[in-house]
């Protein structure tokens, strides 16, 4: 299947909130568990540009159909050529959208998060984000083992990895710690530092 390269110097498009959602509905329509909701797309794309620099050697086609699952026959997972060509723009135009963020106003950078409101606050969830982070992170384990390595980026990359990871690999205190609300707001405030200092190094000459 083809589909465009991406391209960092076209102009910026920002999705609305009803196209996110559009996308979203999208991608949830798609047959079977394996598709991305918006929130791993979101964390899945931002991890796209603030990792090792894979966009400038991989193709498209090696890393947007795991936004839905992978490729079938024909236009499979999707009903049609139509539907394909509207999620891939879609998908296209909110990296842009990330990608523009950090590299020219991250202080504004916001991601998509779950977010429930109690009578306090606002606590926010990012473990299906985190669980796209790492889906990216797979595409090549081997470039970005250097960052989990670095003592920094390591231990800032922490709570992505215990939001996003398999649970069952979990210590009984870490088991613990996701269970309480308070603490996953916590660990997904803590992965947005975790972007912004891989975004800070990746600019850094």
């Amino acid at each position: 299947m083809e589909y465009p390269q991406y391209n960092p110097q076209i102009a910026d498009q920002p999705l609305t909130d009803e196209e996110l959602q559009a996308l979203d509905e999208l991608l949830q329509a798609v047959p079977g568990d394996n598709a991305m909701n918006v929130e791993g797309l979101d964390g899945y794309l931002t991890a796209l540009l603030v990792g090792p620099p894979l966009l400038t050697t991989l193709r498209t086609a090696d890393w947007l159909p795991a936004v839905w699952g992978g490729d079938g026959e024909g236009n499979a997972p999707f009903a049609s050529g139509k539907q394909r060509k509207r999620a891939t723009v879609l998908v296209l135009r909110h990296l842009q959208s990330i990608h523009c963020q950090l590299r020219d106003h991250p202080d504004h950078w916001q991601p998509v998060f779950s977010v429930a409101e109690t009578k306090e606050r606002e606590v926010v969830d990012a473990e299906d984000w985190c669980v796209g982070f790492l889906q990216a992170v797979a595409l090549a384990p081997d470039r970005w083992e250097p960052l989990f390595d670095d003592p920094q980026l390591g231990a800032a990359l922490v709570p992505v990895a215990l939001l996003g990871g398999d649970e069952s690999e979990l210590s009984p205190a870490d088991r613990e710690r996701l269970a309480d609300p308070e603490q996953r707001d916590e660990l997904s405030r803590a992965a947005m530092d975790a972007v912004l200092l891989l975004n800070e190094r990746r600019h850094t000459p």
